[in-house]
């Protein structure tokens, strides 16, 4: 055999060597779910790992309310038959049939992002100050909901939340891809307004939605 083709094999070894080195090291990142947050094509609604077993102890410490019961009244037609998880339960949740006939303001983001982490708290106290008249929903946007569960507990925030890793709502909405987003949803059944925005308090969040869903708070 030639020097030169020893060569050759030498390299393509080492960079077949490389290759399966690099794919290991993106399959383990996906296994803990720290390597995937910013990927808007994400395919599943949570990882393999979050099973009942294994979420039983985050969703007992962040204690979250249940998510909204389906609903009589016209619902965003965008939303029909879009399907996903309570992250409260594991319980499955027809998005256009919990928002159907509400006034609510849906909040996207996901555990890794920091502006998220400053709002949540802030949707956590205009759901307070506006009682029945607003429903606040927010939309975990990613597959580690260990991860969510997680965050809301530290944040002291016990809002419903849909886990939604795959996106579904957010496309089904059309909304830009940034996170945190706000949703402004009518009584009525149709879209006030988009909000690709972040908000730091309770007054600014009053401020940007009531007048658009026509309540006083």
């Amino acid at each position: 055999m030639r020097t030169s083709t020893r060569w050759t094999i030498a390299v393509l070894v080492v960079i077949v060597a490389l290759a399966v080195a690099l794919w290991r090291e993106v399959g383990s990142d996906d296994a803990d779910g720290t390597g995937g947050g910013a990927d808007v094509g994400a395919a599943r609604e949570h990882r393999d790992a979050d099973d009942p077993q294994a979420l039983a102890g985050p969703r007992a410490k962040a204690d979250l309310p249940p998510c909204p019961a389906p609903a009589a009244g016209p619902a965003p037609a965008a939303l029909t038959g879009v399907t996903v998880q309570c992250a409260a339960d594991g319980s499955r949740v027809d998005v256009g049939r919990a928002v159907a006939g509400r006034n609510v303001v849906l909040n996207l983001w996901a555990y890794w992002c920091g502006p998220c982490a400053d709002e949540l708290p802030a949707m956590a106290e205009y759901q307070r100050r506006m009682g029945t008249q607003v429903t606040v929903l927010t939309v975990h946007q990613d597959e580690n909901e260990t991860a969510a569960l997680q965050r809301l507990s530290e944040l002291g925030v016990r809002l419903p939340t849909l886990q939604d890793g795959r996106r579904l709502v957010a496309a089904a909405l059309q909304v830009p891809n940034v996170m945190p987003a706000t949703v402004v949803l009518r009584a009525d059944g149709t879209v006030a307004q988009i909000l690709p925005r972040s908000f730091t308090s309770a007054d600014e969040i009053a401020a940007a939605v009531n007048p658009r869903m026509g309540v006083r708070g």
